[in-house]
């Protein structure tokens, strides 16, 4: 459901694009080789294996900002994968080291890097008539959500596959409960719970060699422009169940957050905690939590309730209004196989000359999600409508290209970024 927004102009080509078929080889690239991106091509590698060997997948160009980081994913990868790699005189590093892959002969390209690079990294990998598997969320800001629709209607007429890293949508459990659920295993549905309070993330010391964006760069995670804050980067895992159970989106968001323990120059601009509630054009109400701080109740979570029972999404475990169990979900792919299925799905749906394309319904998640964390940012009521016509962009990346160039945001002269201050602090939106 794509109400609410008109998408913005652009100006790829529509053109025939290459499909791999049947047993030929397809030829795989990595943008972004951090710890996700690293996973993401070994597991994509290892679909040779799960769709029973129909034909080989071969990592064919690499790209990444940092040497090391490129050195690392390749080390690690070809120990998985040592006969499938294939990249001596294509390992590409820079920020425009992207370009090099997407020009050279791959049919499919990972696209692994920050977030806030994701929508300009998507419209030059469907301007090059690659197909696509990139990591939540698609965007960070309502200009870089617009600009991935604008993109995907370019992807549709091109064929291209588009897959995006919202693993539950393939792990089994997850599909069996939400198919029971929206055909009224517990009744009209009432209202849901989503929870990711976990205990924090890492910290990358500044190194007195290091630029600005070098160190931006490498503390993505906590600059709202890079990763859009935790509650867009993880929680929309958890948004997105909800919007896929109810098929539709929020129109409005309220909410809190802020940075209890978060307040040291190493911690960026990011909050540690959020509370949201979501309203539905229905009425249907979605609460929400995340929160990174030691020694809280930790849940990552999808919970619902309904006029018959109660559901939680996550364990795949229906129960009727008085606590009894009526149905748990015997399949055997526990927590954390869903990176697996959807690379299996994706690379035996191109194998066939299908072209699945996950990217509308990721947009209006990834949506979902800067939606809440501009209610909280804010300590506004925040219409979908406004936010998604919002042209508040939190930093232009396509003007980026080398790593003493000036990041979108700077700190103070005590070392602080900009953080937002909830009542006080509008032009977050």
């Amino acid at each position: 459901m794509l109400a609410g927004g008109a998408l913005v102009g652009t100006n790829l080509s529509v053109a025939r694009a290459a499909h791999p078929f049947g047993s030929d080889t397809i030829r795989l690239g990595l943008i972004g080789c951090g710890s996700r991106g690293s996973a993401a091509a070994i597991q994509a590698l290892a679909t040779s294996d799960s769709i029973g060997g129909d034909g080989d997948v071969k990592l064919t160009a690499m790209a990444d900002v940092f040497q090391s980081n490129l050195h690392t994913a390749f080390r690690s990868i070809k120990g998985q994968h040592r006969g499938r790699v294939d990249v001596e005189d294509r390992r590409f590093v820079g920020l425009d080291a992207y370009r090099q892959v997407l020009q050279s002969d791959v049919d499919v390209v990972i696209l692994a890097t920050p977030p806030g690079f994701r929508p300009q990294h998507f419209e030059a990998a469907v301007a090059a008539g690659k197909h696509v598997f990139m990591e939540k969320p698609l965007a960070v800001d309502p200009p870089g959500v617009r600009r991935i629709l604008a993109a995907n209607q370019v992807a549709k007429q091109r064929q291209l596959a588009v897959q995006v890293g919202l693993q539950r949508r393939h792990e089994s459990r997850y599909i069996e409960c939400i198919e029971r659920l929206q055909q009224g295993a517990i009744g009209d549905l009432q209202f849901a719970r989503a929870y990711w309070n976990g205990r924090g993330h890492w910290v990358r010391p500044r190194s007195h060699r290091q630029s600005e964006l070098e160190y931006q760069l490498r503390n993505w995670y906590y600059f709202t422009w890079l990763s859009g804050d935790h509650l867009v980067e993880q929680h929309i895992h958890n948004l997105d169940v909800i919007n896929w159970l109810l098929q539709d989106h929020p129109v409005e968001a309220q909410g809190q957050g802020g940075r209890e323990l978060r307040r040291g120059i190493d911690h960026g601009q990011i909050f540690d905690h959020h509370t949201v509630e979501f309203t539905y054009a229905n009425g249907f109400k979605l609460f929400s939590q995340c929160r990174q701080m030691q020694g809280c109740w930790q849940s990552i979570s999808e919970h619902v309730h309904g006029g018959e029972g109660t559901a939680n999404i996550t364990e795949a475990v229906i129960r009727d209004r008085y606590g009894s169990k009526l149905w748990q979900s015997d399949a055997v792919d526990a927590a954390g196989k869903g990176w697996q299925s959807e690379m299996n799905d994706l690379f035996d749906a191109i194998r066939r000359g299908d072209v699945p394309n996950e990217c509308d319904a990721a947009a209006m998640s990834t949506m979902t999600a800067i939606l809440g964390r501009l209610a909280t940012y804010s300590g506004k009521r925040v219409k979908w409508n406004d936010a998604l016509q919002s042209e508040v962009e939190l930093g232009s990346t396509d003007h980026l290209h080398k790593l003493d160039d000036q990041p979108p945001v700077l700190p103070d002269e005590s070392g602080k970024y900009p953080a937002p201050i909830p009542g006080s602090d509008v032009k977050w939106l």
